[in-house]
């Protein structure tokens, strides 16, 4: 709406007038590779997010979630995440090829603090390095390796805004679309594939049983 414009925050002066500038504490907490603080958070951590850039240069984030300590710390300056079966899509493996530029968020169930990296992403299938992610004797068929650039803990004020380990603040999710029921949706698939919303349900659970590793 144009009636917003006026409202928009367009620079960087604009935005510190308000919020001023980050503590010098904040600002020094970012290091420019993993040492054992936060080697010790992806050891633990089953669960990131991975960002990419699309070619459409819309950003990309996808969930990636092993046994904690999936994601290898090879050195201090690289890390190796492992290939599992998804979708098919493989979104993120595409974008690097484009874009070698990665960020990562690691989450720890019922630890707030996060940690946060960034650098360049590269697509390997050394097979001594798959080998070693393999999980029911099964490797990946290859790896991203990132090369850190940034890495720095990130504040819990958002977990413990949203609530994010504590059963008790969860929402209700009876009533939420199902997997199944949003892809019939957003994909149309009665119409485009003739696809039952049984069929899919048979298929998402299918998939979650045998199709892991």
């Amino acid at each position: 709406m144009a009636s917003d414009e006026e409202w928009l925050i367009k620079d960087r002066e604009a935005l510190r007038e308000i919020v001023g500038e980050p503590p010098q504490s904040m600002l020094l907490k970012t290091i420019d590779h993993v040492d054992d603080i936060c080697a010790a958070y992806i050891a633990a951590s089953p669960f990131l997010v991975l960002g990419t850039r699309g070619p459409d240069g819309l950003l990309d984030l996808s969930p990636k979630g092993d046994p904690a300590g999936f994601v290898q710390v090879l050195d201090e300056k690289t890390l190796a995440i492992p290939e599992r079966l998804g979708n098919g899509r493989f979104d993120s493996f595409e974008n690097l090829l484009q874009d070698p530029a990665i960020a990562l968020i690691f989450l720890i169930p019922g630890h707030r603090d996060t940690l946060r990296v960034s650098g360049k992403g590269r697509i390997t299938r050394d097979p001594d390095l798959l080998d070693q992610m393999a999980v029911n004797g099964r490797p990946p068929r290859f790896a991203i390796l990132v090369t850190v650039e940034e890495a720095m803990t990130h504040c819990p004020k958002c977990m413990m805004r949203g609530g994010m380990w504590e059963p008790a603040k969860w929402p209700d999710t009876s009533e939420l679309p199902t997997l199944a029921e949003a892809t019939m949706v957003h994909g149309d698939l009665a119409r485009k594939m003739g696809r039952t919303l049984e069929e899919m349900h048979e298929i998402i659970e299918n998939d979650g049983k045998n199709r892991l590793y």
